[in-house]
């Protein structure tokens, strides 16, 4: 990629690390809901016949989280590879 980038190929960027923010905080929000199901699944003694659903969500529940985490840097590490090369690109002499 000899040409800088345009202004369109920014936005595109800017777009696509705003997608990469919404995409992590779905994660979270995930997260949120299976912890706090399985939680109450646990605690509540009306649903002792569900109560292996509860163990299975509470353990699900950290590993939703670490994939966001892991999902969300790596694609952070390759917009910021993209900016970096359209800047490089840009201060070129033509």
């Amino acid at each position: 990629m000899d040409e800088p980038l345009t202004l369109r190929d920014k936005l595109a960027i800017d777009r696509t690390r705003l997608a990469n923010e919404r995409t992590f905080l779905a994660y979270f929000r995930t997260f949120i809901v299976f912890l706090s199901s399985g939680l109450a699944i646990i605690k509540l003694d009306m649903f002792q016949q569900i109560k292996s659903i509860g163990l299975a969500l509470t353990v699900i529940a950290p590993i939703l989280l670490i994939t966001g985490f892991v999902r969300f840097y790596y694609v952070k590490k390759h917009i910021k590879k993209l900016y970096l090369d359209a800047d490089l690109n840009a201060e070129k002499p033509a």
